[in-house]
């Protein structure tokens, strides 16, 4: 069993969990994810990438957000509850080394699991720019954490409510076309908003690493759920990344692919709200 030490709500459907579990936390590295079962009796794991860690005090960050019947009801425990199992870290790292400026790029959630990216690029001496995008001031997150690492932070949001109104691609064109550009760019969202920044930097030649968060189920490679096309080739994004080369991914595909269980993720998300609600009116 895995304790929450601490539980936040960031924002109206994303929550922070800090989790109790000493051995991921000593050997987990950035880019790295979890699976995540909340209970023995609620079977379904769920993919989440680690936002933040603490080797010495046993702790990793889990930042997800209630979208579906497992996230939904993973929201509703608190400070003090359990997990029944944590499975990680598993993936391949983030490949870090020094190699001058480097712009992190985070959509919305996708801000949490580019947060120990851009510290360990710090880590190694990289100049680090970071683009963050949001619908509005209140989908935020992880803006503190982002400054104080930082040495440029760009915040753009749809409605204009915090930073500049805009796309997180305005700032990226704006920083490839510069007499030196960026090194590599990392971009981690919702997948239309990573094609897009590889859609960008792609004219530029600028290299350009995304992270995937595809469907995924036993996090193995044995039953491929989570397949990709890269390059022409198919990848398993539990084995093989889950970061890959932008420029190389079949995004229209994957976002096909991540389409299979929609109606069904709906249905089930909006019958446990119904339930809780029941339950609550009950008390």
């Amino acid at each position: 069993m895995y304790k929450i030490l601490e539980k936040r709500q960031l924002s109206a459907d994303v929550f922070y969990f800090k989790v109790n579990a000493p051995d991921i936390a000593r050997n987990r590295k950035a880019g790295q994810f979890v699976l995540v079962q909340i209970d023995v009796n609620y079977g379904e794991r769920i993919p989440l990438t680690i936002a933040d860690g603490n080797a010495e005090e046993g702790w990793i960050a889990l930042v997800f957000q209630a979208v579906g019947a497992t996230t939904f009801k993973l929201s509703k425990k608190n400070k003090g509850d359990e997990i029944s199992a944590i499975l990680g870290p598993l993936g391949n790292p983030t490949h870090i080394e020094k190699k001058g400026t480097v712009v992190c790029v985070g959509g919305g959630i996708g801000v949490a699991p580019l947060h120990p990216i851009v510290q360990a690029h710090k880590a190694v001496g990289n100049k680090v720019i970071v683009i963050m995008g949001a619908r509005n001031k209140e989908l935020l997150i992880f803006e503190d954490e982002m400054r104080a690492l930082a040495d440029e932070l760009y915040i753009m949001t749809d409605d204009g409510s915090a930073g500049t109104k805009g796309l997180v691609t305005e700032p990226l064109k704006m920083l490839c076309e510069k007499e030196v550009p960026p090194a590599e760019v990392v971009a981690i969202g919702p997948p239309i908003m990573m094609k897009f920044c590889a859609l960008t930097t792609k004219p530029y030649g600028v290299f350009t690493t995304v992270s995937l968060n595809t469907i995924m189920i036993d996090g193995t490679g044995m039953c491929g759920g989570c397949r990709v096309t890269i390059g022409g080739k198919t990848k398993f994004v539990c084995v093989d990344g889950p970061e890959f080369d932008g420029h190389q991914v079949d995004w229209d595909n994957m976002m096909m692919r991540m389409k299979s269980f929609k109606e069904q993720e709906t249905e089930d998300f909006h019958k446990c709200r119904m339930e809780a609600q029941a339950d609550s009116l009950a008390k």
